[in-house]
C-alpha cells in the first residue's frame, strides 16, 4: 500500500470530466444537464414469462471466473445491490433494476444523469439526483419494483452546489437522506418526504457526503481546482470532530463510510484510484488497489461486508475496518488492451461487476465468484 500524505505530491488532480455528468462505457456523454423533469413516470416492465435472458459466457483469464451474464452498457461506478435486486444507470439514459439470477434488465424508467451518483435505496424507493446546477437540486423516488416515479423532492442549494460534485446523495442508518447542498448537507426524511434540517459546512461547498454505518458520522468532501478537504462532523450534534487536506490533491471525492474510516476516490483520466483514510484522517490515507487507466474511473464500493476495489489493474476485496486487502485478483490484458472491471457488489451471496474491453467489443454485466475471504465475516 501507498501512504498519502497530506501534503503529498502524487496525488493528481482529477479530470474535468468527474466534476459534469460522467462519460458513459462507450466513451460518449451518459446524459445531458437537466431540469426538474428530467425523469418520466413511465416505466417499462418484463415479467419472468417474456424476460430475456443471456446464457452465460467465460472470460478467459478473468479475475474470479468471471462470466459474461448480460450485455447492457452501463454508467461505469453506478451498478449498486438492495434487496435482491441490481440497479444502475444505463448509457441510453435510463435508471434499469437488474434480475441477478438472470443478467436481464426487468424495469426500466428514462432517467437523465445531471451529476455522477448512484441510486440510493432506502425502504422501498430508489432515490436520485434529477436536478443539479445552482441553487437547484431536485430529487426523484422510484418504485424499487416498478421503476415508476413516486415522489419528486426539491431540496434548494444555499450557496450554490459545487462545480466538483462526486456522489452528492447517500442515505444513513436513520433512514434519512443525505444531499450536498452547496454550504450545507441538508437532511430529508424520504418517507415524508420533507427537509428535516441543515448542517452547516463552514469550510466550503459540500461535493461529497457519506454516514458512517453506525450513524455517529457524517464525511463531507470539499474539492477545488488545487486541494480535497474532508470534514468530519460528529452526529446528531452536527459538531465537527476533524478535518484534513490533500493539499495536492484537487477535485475528489465519491465517499464511501465503514467502520474504520472512509473511502474515496482520487486522480486524474488516465490514472484513477482508491484511497482509504482511517478514522476519516487524510494525512493516513493509504491506496488501495491499482486503479484505472485509460479514461476508466475506479470507484469504491462497500456491499456484503467487504469493501471493492476494480479498475483495470486488479480487483479487491478490502476490510471495512482497517483497509487491509483481503484478496485481488490481477486483471490480464485483452489482445494487448486493457479490460475493465467495476468495482464489485454483492447480492445472493454472488458478486456482481460492470465489465467492458474495447479489444474484443464486448460489454455487459459479470458474475464473480471471489474466494472466502471476501464473504464478508470480518469485522464491518
Amino acid at each position: 500500500m501507498i501512504v498519502i500524505a497530506g501534503a503529498s505530491a502524487g496525488i493528481a488532480v482529477l479530470a474535468n470530466s468527474h466534476h459534469n455528468p460522467p462519460a458513459s462505457a462507450g466513451g460518449g456523454p451518459a446524459s445531458s444537464a437537466s431540469s426538474s423533469a428530467s425523469a418520466s413516470s413511465s416505466a417499462t416492465q418484463t415479467s419472468s414469462s417474456t424476460e430475456q435472458t443471456t446464457p452465460a459466457a467465460g472470460l478467459a483469464g478473468a479475475p474470479w471466473g468471471a462470466e459474461l451474464i448480460g450485455h447492457q452498457a452501463l454508467v461505469q461506478g453506478s451498478l449498486i445491490s438492495a434487496d435482491g435486486s441490481l440497479y444502475a444507470i444505463g448509457n441510453t439514459s435510463t435508471l434499469d433494476r437488474i434480475n441477478p439470477a438472470t443478467g436481464a434488465v426487468v424495469a426500466s424508467v428514462p432517467y437523465n444523469m445531471p451529476v455522477w451518483d448512484p441510486p440510493v435505496v432506502v425502504g422501498n424507493t430508489v432515490w436520485e439526483v434529477s436536478s443539479y446546477s445552482g441553487g437547484n437540486i431536485v430529487l426523484q423516488g422510484y418504485d424499487a419494483r416498478t421503476l415508476a416515479r413516486t415522489a419528486s423532492l426539491p431540496v434548494p442549494a444555499i450557496g450554490a452546489v459545487s462545480i466538483a460534485r462526486q456522489g452528492v446523495l447517500t442515505s444513513g442508518p436513520d433512514g434519512n437522506l443525505y444531499v450536498a447542498a452547496g454550504e450545507t448537507v441538508a437532511v430529508v426524511n424520504p418517507a415524508t418526504p420533507q427537509e428535516i434540517r441543515r448542517i452547516q459546512v463552514l469550510a466550503g461547498k459540500a461535493s461529497s457526503v457519506a454516514v458512517s454505518p453506525d450513524g455517529t458520522k457524517l464525511y463531507v468532501g470539499i474539492g477545488s481546482s488545487t486541494s480535497f478537504r474532508l470534514v468530519v462532523f460528529n452526529l446528531p450534534s452536527d459538531t465537527i470532530a476533524n478535518e484534513s487536506t490533500l493539499t495536492s490533491g484537487g477535485a475528489g471525492g465519491n465517499l464511501v463510510a465503514t467502520s474504520g474510516g472512509v473511502w474515496g476516490m482520487t486522480g486524474s483520466g488516465q490514472s484513477e484510484w482508491v484511497w482509504f483514510a482511517p478514522n476519516g484522517n487524510l494525512a493516513q490515507a493509504v491506496q488501495v488497489g491499482r486503479g484505472a487507466g485509460g479514461g476508466w474511473s475506479s470507484f469504491p464500493s462497500y456491499s456484503g461486508g467487504v469493501v471493492w476495489v476494480g479498475g483495470t489493474g486488479d480487483v479487491v476485496c478490502a476490510s471495512p475496518a482497517t483497509g487491509q486487502v483481503l484478496a485481488k485478483a490481477d486483471i490480464p490484458a485483452d489482445h494487448g488492451v486493457a479490460q475493465y472491471f467495476a468495482s464489485p457488489v454483492v447480492s445472493g451471496g454472488q458478486a456482481y461487476s460492470y465489465y467492458q474491453t474495447d479489444a474484443s467489443q464486448q460489454t455487459g454485466l459479470v458474475r464473480l465468484t471471489p474466494p472466502a475471504a471476501c464473504t464478508g465475516n470480518v469485522s464491518s
